[in-house]
């Protein structure tokens, strides 16, 4: 097994994939180990902007070395059988600039004393899920936010917690009953006191947690925490104990994982599914592709499976094409669903984005809003934001046979759609997009009422992860970053106030890049992960790791922090900010909370959570 494949296609999620094959150094050349001639020989290829998805090398003297060794072990296994125990502790240890065993992020988990941080039944949940509203539009009332505009000038760090073994912190915090919920990369997940910090209960996953958690209704004396993992399998646990009450694995595909965090809607749990298939198609071996985007409801009490969703129609079956290999490519495939579905009660629908296709010829339903009844999981309408789009991660290596032939341009709808109601009584669905443009659609109709480009777009965006609005204006960031060059015009990240009704732009104020040269270009200016709104401000986070507090009316940046640093944490260790990305920041109670750290796409390494207050207290 080579040395460059081990490095860049074992875990697509972690290390992206490579153009080349060269052998790995004999036992001879292998006698003295020099990481940097490994890396320059073997990697750089990839990792200085060879692939887009490779992390880049600036990034993995931000991550540890038992990070990286790892991987060797686990994801990378196979890859990784023909190294021997010293190539790969060379390589780790010159990646991260660390001695194998001399640093770790396996921090203590704080446990709450008996009896300090009770629960509060009065103390009802801040938010409904990952949108903060059934809708999505990401907008805390001022009872929630326990904040008023004249407060955030004067925020400050009241706590820090450390992730253990994490490189990246991604699962949005829930705030109900005085604890402060979320999950972790090594699957771990958290109820900790809203005050202190400290741990009320923990629970294992089998898998990273990257969705947001959703908590029931807290009225009732009996609330539950759901989520879902990387293995696509869903948990329900006791909110006040961490103790389990039913889990399910909803994949219906090998390759399943859920991203998009899981809504709860008068005793149903609507869980969208996404994949991981577009990685697998860049081994030659693998027959690509056959899975298919989909949203599956459950019964939130017991489990148990109502429906199944699937966004595109046809059932894949072997087409005359094969790749380089041999390996028989399938039809149709795609379309994952990445973000959390929008309730509209009124109608009694789910609506969601849906990513690109995976082969050719592309569905109808891909780079597409998806309007889908509750009761069933059926198709009400879609609206196809760009037509036309395949793409899987074989188009970036050398054997593209597995690539089809529309070879992207990958403009999926990471971020869900928002359902608002215009002063005209109108309901309204805002949608933002990879490619930049931001489209408004009629929600009984699903016809185009209006469309705004506001960024060049991307493979990170355009529109990434997510908008916010208060029912008057939309918040939309525009990551417009291009690491690569694939894209020509002139960049514009930053954060734009739009009309809802006519998608006139009220303000714009761009994100300057302030990144130190040393970090690039893992460190950008793009807007990327989802910005939250209160009256007045709204929150939003970029690459840099720099949070932002804008007026809402003027777009002037009246507070802001960078993230990128070391934190003594309440746990007990050091950890470090890097990248605010995926989710969004949360405002409840009197605090902000937001996670900074991103070791995925190139961006920076970080395994924090921090709690923001009125001078700290």
């Amino acid at each position: 097994m080579v040395l460059r494949r081990l490095i860049c296609m074992g875990a697509a999620f972690l290390l992206g994939s490579c153009t080349a094959e060269q052998q790995p150094p004999t036992a001879e050349q292998a006698t003295v180990l020099d990481g940097a001639a490994l890396y320059q020989e073997n990697c750089a290829e990839c990792h200085e902007g060879g692939v887009f998805k490779a992390p880049h090398v600036v990034t993995f003297n931000m991550a540890p070395a038992k990070f990286i060794l790892t991987a060797m072990d686990g994801v990378m296994a196979q890859q990784a059988a023909e190294l021997n125990a010293d190539e790969r502790i060379a390589l780790a240890e010159f990646l991260t600039g660390q001695k194998v065993g001399a640093q770790s992020t396996a921090v203590p988990v704080l446990m709450c004393e008996d009896g300090a941080s009770p629960f509060d039944f009065d103390a009802p949940r801040r938010a409904e899920a990952w949108g903060i509203t059934q809708e999505n539009t990401r907008f805390v009332s001022a009872d929630h936010a326990g904040l008023v505009a004249e407060d955030v000038p004067k925020l400050k760090l009241k706590w820090a917690f450390a992730y253990a073994d994490s490189t990246r912190a991604r699962s949005q915090p829930v705030v109900a009953g005085g604890a402060i919920y979320m999950g972790s990369q090594d699957g771990t997940v958290y109820a900790l006191d809203e005050e202190t910090g400290c741990a009320r209960w923990t629970y294992q996953a089998e898998a990273e947690i990257r969705s947001g958690l959703t908590i029931s209704d807290w009225a009732d004396n009996s609330p539950t925490a759901y989520f879902g993992d990387f293995n696509a399998k869903v948990y329900a646990v006791d909110a006040t104990s961490g103790a389990e009450l039913w889990t399910r694995n909803v994949g219906d595909h090998v390759r399943s994982t859920i991203t998009g965090s899981p809504k709860l809607y008068d005793g149903v749990l609507y869980v969208p599914v996404s994949s991981q298939e577009w990685a697998s198609a860049a081994d030659p071996g693998y027959e690509c592709c056959t899975f298919r985007g989909n949203i599956v409801a459950l019964d939130a009490n017991t489990g148990e499976l109502l429906w199944r969703g699937h966004v595109i129609p046809g059932t894949p079956a072997k087409t005359d094409r094969v790749n380089g290999a041999g390996t028989p490519i399938w039809h149709p495939a795609g379309a994952p669903v990445w973000n959390s579905p929008t309730v509209d009660a009124k109608r009694g629908r789910l609506y969601m984005g849906t990513g690109e296709a995976y082969t050719s010829p592309a569905v109808d339903t891909s780079d597409s809003i998806v309007a889908m009844d509750m009761k069933d999981g059926s198709i009400i309408w879609h609206y196809q934001g760009t037509a036309g789009d395949a793409w899987n991660m074989a188009c970036t290596i050398a054997d593209k046979s597995s690539c089809p032939e529309e070879n992207g341009p990958d403009f999926d709808f990471g971020a869900p759609p928002i359902l608002v109601t215009s002063e005209s009584g109108q309901d309204i669905l805002l949608a933002g997009q990879k490619s930049g443009f931001v489209h408004a659609l009629d929600a009984e109709t699903g016809a185009l009422i209006w469309k705004k480009r506001i960024g060049l777009g991307g493979f990170a965006g355009g529109v990434h992860w997510g908008m916010a609005s208060d029912g008057k204006v939309l918040f939309a960031p525009n990551a417009d970053t291009d690491f690569y060059g694939y894209w020509e015009g002139e960049r514009k990240p930053g954060l734009y106030s739009l009309n809802i009704e006519t998608g006139e732009t009220n303000w714009f104020t761009p994100a300057l890049d302030t990144c130190p040269e040393n970090l690039k270009p893992a460190c950008d200016p793009g807007l990327s992960a989802a910005p939250t709104a209160m009256p007045g401000i709204v929150f939003a986070g970029g690459f840099d790791g720099v949070l932002k507090a804008y007026d809402a009316a003027t777009g002037e940046v009246v507070w802001e922090i960078n993230t990128v640093q070391d934190y003594q944490t309440v746990n007990g260790d050091i950890a470090r900010g890097g990248s605010i990305e995926s989710d969004g920041p949360v405002i409840a109670n009197g605090k902000l909370i937001v996670n900074s750290g991103y070791l995925y796409g190139g961006r920076m390494a970080g395994n924090v959570l921090l709690v923001y207050s009125v001078d700290g207290e």
